[in-house]
């Protein structure tokens, strides 16, 4: 027999095997991509420049630190329990993608963009009307039902609630999508934190194209869609913002 029919004859066994296995688990079919911004990995640090350590979050805290660009805020927050991957996330224009879940020794620590889903309410020096809930909130779920729960991501502006323990999926109120996740990576071997990335709804464009003229005031000019480099300071949202609304 032929070294051409052989070969012939293992591929078409491979293509079999190959095609019994995705018959087997339809979703390898369907594994998105989510929608990413291109970024520069960023260090975080405290806001006088020395490096900051998971070890230094305070469990239930807001923290504030600017990516992908240098004025636009984030979350971080160490939910002190384990927060696991999740799939099925979906933007607002139906592209589903997967969050990869909490980083640290417990998997605790999460972060995503503290840009509102909705009409894009945002932490300001003055004043944030959204903020991370540790304990007790209440809020209007998706079936317009009143509701009370735990570590919830609240926007007061007109009542947004996400869960940060499962990828800022929307708990309830007008956001079309979850907030746009970090992709944070931790070095176990310093305990740091860097982000890498940002993906699911991204909505930079169009918080540049709203609030460009308030930005400019906000941060004296410049070039508003410089992009973060090198280090991001951390902040707790109690010191970033002169006022936190709680509502």
């Amino acid at each position: 027999m032929s070294d051409h029919i052989l070969r012939r004859r293992a591929f078409l066994k491979l293509c079999a095997a190959a095609g019994a296995l995705v018959a087997g688990r339809p979703a390898l079919l369907a594994q998105p991509s989510p929608p990413r911004t291109p970024a520069h990995p960023v260090r975080l640090v405290h806001p006088e420049d020395r490096p900051l350590r998971r070890a230094d979050l305070t469990v239930g805290r807001s923290y504030v630190f600017h990516y992908p660009y240098a004025i636009t805020p984030c979350f971080l927050i160490d939910l002190g329990r384990p927060a696991a991957a999740r799939a099925g996330l979906e933007t607002d224009d139906g592209r589903e993608y997967r969050w990869q879940g909490g980083v640290g020794p417990g998997r605790s620590v999460v972060a995503f963009s503290a840009i509102c889903a909705h009409r894009m309410s945002y932490p300001t020096r003055e004043v944030s009307f959204i903020s991370y809930r540790h304990g007790r909130a209440r809020y209007t779920d998706l079936e317009h039902r009143p509701a009370v729960r735990e570590q919830v991501i609240y926007c007061c502006s007109e009542g947004s609630a996400y869960d940060p323990a499962e990828g800022a999926r929307v708990l309830g109120g007008p956001a079309p999508q979850p907030l746009a996740a970090v992709d944070l990576q931790w070095d176990q071997s310093d305990d740091s934190l860097t982000a890498t990335g940002t993906y699911g709804g991204q909505m930079f464009d169009r918080f540049f194209e709203q609030f460009g003229f308030r930005l400019e005031l906000e941060y004296g000019g410049g070039e508003l869609r410089k992009a973060a480099e090198g280090t991001a300071p951390v902040w707790t949202l109690e010191d970033y913002c002169a006022n936190t609304s709680v509502c």
